[in-house]
């Protein structure tokens, strides 16, 4: 945890009430004007004072049933011409330097599309939390940021931890890596039966899904994102009548089906939805559902990629399945 952690707002201290909650005339939302400019500065007299120019993006991720920011949202969930490729390059572990960081700090700040926590190892973290609340650590006490965050009109304050920093989660030592060790596991499964198709969430929100054989295993695991949490689940049927008597009258549903030309779609769909969903899949030429509520949506087995040299970096994790659990037993113990 960084020494140095302070909260930045245009919410003058002297506005608050006992109970720390703001009474004051500010608005909770961006102007997209000078307020918003000032907060983009001191994040950049921070990170000067600092001493950094590039930031990792961390557990990215963009509105997926619902958005509840307090702007309408946005197409391209703000990303639009902040990455040479597109939304792909909006990943964990992304490297971004600071005036594209700024950028996704505005994106942030506006609350109607993508969000995320930036980070330079042991020296400089930001993010925003809700109500244009933004928080700074640094490894440097940064009295001249301080000092230019007050000239800008907004009020510094300094805290223990941010309350949206990145909390370690009690299955650390379940995660399963997307090591080599995984897609021969994963091979096996394909050329057996037993998996089909491969669930990709690069971005918190958002998945992509492949179909699984025994060819297209490899080319799968090369387009995959840097450090996507990765589900795998059997194959689709072909009975696609049967997938569509099991279609639940009301609730969400996830439908996951194959179209003429072979890839693999997915939709999140309500009974409002239904009849277009039902379109989808009556046309499909393989199809399943899946629950959307946590402990009805149990895949085979989960995995989150590694990075190029093998070691698991990412920090967010998948559920562990009863597999994952059966496979965490067989690892030596550590220490």
């Amino acid at each position: 945890m960084l020494t140095y952690v302070y909260r930045v707002t245009k919410y003058d201290p002297a506005d608050r009430d006992v109970h720390g909650h703001y009474t004051g005339p500010e608005d909770t939302v961006s102007d997209h004007g000078e307020a918003e400019a000032s907060y983009l500065r001191a994040v950049a007299a921070f990170a000067a004072d600092t001493g950094i120019d590039h930031l990792a993006v961390r557990e990215p991720q963009i509105p997926s049933l619902a958005h509840f920011g307090v702007e309408p949202a946005v197409d391209g969930f703000g990303l639009e011409g902040l990455f040479p490729s597109g939304q792909a390059g909006f990943h964990d572990g992304a490297q971004v330097p600071l005036d594209i960081a700024l950028e996704l700090v505005r994106v942030m700040l506006r609350d109607n599309g993508a969000w995320c926590r930036l980070e330079a190892d042991d020296t400089f973290a930001v993010h925003v939390g809700w109500d244009q609340y933004l928080y700074i650590s640094s490894s440097r006490p940064c009295e001249e940021a301080l000092a230019r965050t007050r000239e800008l009109g907004l009020f510094p304050e300094r805290m223990d931890a941010s309350p949206y920093a990145f909390g370690e989660e009690e299955d650390q030592d379940i995660q399963r890596p997307g090591d080599d060790d995984f897609w021969t596991d994963l091979h096996r499964a394909v050329v057996s039966g037993h998996a089909g198709i491969l669930e990709e969430t690069h971005i918190a929100g958002a998945s992509r899904w492949h179909h699984l054989d025994r060819d297209t295993i490899g080319p799968v695991r090369v387009g995959l994102a840097p450090r996507a949490r990765l589900a795998v689940w059997p194959p689709l049927s072909t009975d696609i009548a049967a997938v569509l008597s099991a279609l639940p009258s009301d609730g969400l549903v996830e439908g996951v089906w194959q179209d003429d030309d072979g890839l693999i779609r997915g939709a999140i769909a309500d009974e409002d939805d239904h009849a277009e969903l039902t379109a989808r899949i009556a046309s499909a030429r393989a199809a399943a559902l899946l629950s959307v509520y946590a402990d009805e949506r149990v895949p085979l087995f989960t995995a989150v990629m590694t990075d190029d040299d093998g070691v698991l970096r990412a920090r967010w994790r998948t559920e562990p399945t009863p597999s994952d659990r059966e496979w965490a037993l067989r690892q030596p113990k550590k220490g």
